[in-house]
């Protein structure tokens, strides 16, 4: 089979099963299998489970369920509440003030977690509540919200940034800086757009209107202090090499387990509800690691993969043109696709030509996680767009693009701006490294 007929039906099978409704990681699985068996028959089996297999070893996987354990303990516990309120007694009497702390609070809980769904869901359960009461717009608190639950996935610990390292071979520690670095300059500017916006138009966000004392502000700070510790060690022992991602990741989850047990709220049911959700977590995750790996696998055995390279090296556009291709496809992916099915199908292709063309591959990857970033809540199938639908049903789903919308073009501006001034990574990365 030629390589230009077996990319159209494979990709082609792809498209037509997820839409109708075929899970990602058994449509992929799916279209690897049929293709393997027209090419080469039954014997064609063994290296697509051979590749299968190869990644199932990967030590860095172990890290995933142990992250994904820390963020799901943490958000099930107090500790989340405690986050909230600990930000809502200092957002002050500015106008915005309670979106500017949802804000962060989101962000936050989106780092812990790992998760945009935990994080959307918890942060508009959890504070939506308390600025409705105050005349909040609605379409301005689902908006920010569901553009700060994105954050997850780009600030670390973030499993995809650990998926790509898995196919990259690149240091998952200095993927997590460069996540840092994109994640916390993308936040910087979502609170200087809520701030300005509350400001010039006082009437989406009125003023808090609460005044707190310093040590009842000092005091809401102690419940968060422990957990915050633990992530800032867990990510501090990566940076500075003194731990794996998997070591560094087992460590906090025992770290989070003991602070959780001394505030008393370990029981038979939290124990139950943590353990069904990471393994239903990790579990997906792993499927789609696994039914991705089979499809690139057979893919690249049919010479797909040489295919797609040279078919973009043909196109009559500079490196930087190619570049900017290749993030492009990476965005309109991310409005369809699961981030971890993307990284697994497009790096392989991607990453061999970047490396080729002398660009930065620690620069290239973040930016295409920035990207994923923006999928979540990109149309038509953002994750985070559906996430905001539960939260208020009665919400149109356009009245969510529109709400949205701003924080799109913001994020896509923050790539661009990491895109056309390179060194805000590159040597933001080399001032977190260890040399």
């Amino acid at each position: 089979m030629s390589p230009d007929i077996l990319t159209l039906g494979m990709f082609g099978s792809l498209i037509v099963l997820i839409m109708l409704g075929v899970s990602l990681s058994f449509a992929l699985g799916g279209v690897a299998v049929t293709f393997i068996l027209i090419m080469h028959g039954p014997a064609g089996l063994f290296p697509v489970v051979s590749a299968v297999f190869t990644n199932m070893w990967s030590i860095l996987l172990a890290a995933v369920p142990l992250f994904v354990f820390m963020g799901v303990a943490l958000a099930r516990s107090r500790i989340s509440h405690d986050l909230y309120q600990a930000f809502y007694v200092w957002s002050g009497k500015v106008h915005g003030g309670l979106l500017l702390g949802t804000t962060g609070f989101a962000a936050v809980l989106s780092a812990m977690t790992g998760s945009s769904a935990a994080a959307t869901l918890t942060t508009g359960m959890v504070g939506m509540p308390s600025m409705e009461a105050r005349g909040y717009d609605r379409k301005f608190m689902l908006g920010t919200i569901g553009a700060a639950g994105t954050l997850g996935v780009l600030i670390p610990p973030s499993i995809t940034l650990i998926v790509i390292g898995m196919t990259t071979g690149l240091s998952v520690g200095k993927l997590f800086m460069g996540g840092l670095i994109a994640g916390l300059i993308m936040l910087g500017v979502m609170l200087a757009y809520v701030a300005i916006r509350a400001r010039l138009n006082p009437e989406l966000a009125p003023a808090a209107g609460i005044s707190v004392p310093l040590p009842e502000k000092l005091r809401a700070l102690r419940a968060v202090i422990p957990p915050l510790t633990i992530i800032v060690v867990v990510l501090a022992s990566i940076f500075l090499g003194l731990a794996t991602p998997t070591e560094a990741a087992a460590v906090g989850a025992f770290a989070v387990t003991v602070a959780i047990g001394f505030r008393g709220e370990i029981n038979r049911t939290f124990i139950r509800e943590v353990t069904y959700i990471t393994a239903t977590t990790t579990g997906m995750v792993m499927w789609i690691v696994f039914g991705a790996t089979a499809f690139v696998s057979v893919y690249s055995s049919g010479g797909g993969i040489q295919f797609m390279q040279n078919a973009l090296l043909s196109l009559d556009i500079s490196p930087w043109g190619l570049i900017i291709v290749m993030q492009l496809v990476a965005l309109v992916l991310g409005m369809f696709l699961d981030p971890v099915g993307i990284i697994l199908m497009a790096l392989p292709i991607f990453y061999p030509l970047v490396i080729k063309l002398g660009f930065d591959a620690l620069w290239f990857c973040v930016i295409f996680q920035v990207n994923l970033c923006i999928g979540y809540i990109t149309p038509p199938f953002g994750y985070n767009i559906f996430y905001l639908k539960s939260l208020r049903p009665d919400t149109r789903i356009t009245s969510l693009y529109r709400a949205l919308m701003p924080f799109i073009i913001l994020m896509i501006l923050c790539g661009a701006l990491f895109m056309a001034v390179p060194d805000i990574l590159i040597k933001g990365i080399d001032l977190l490294a260890v040399k």
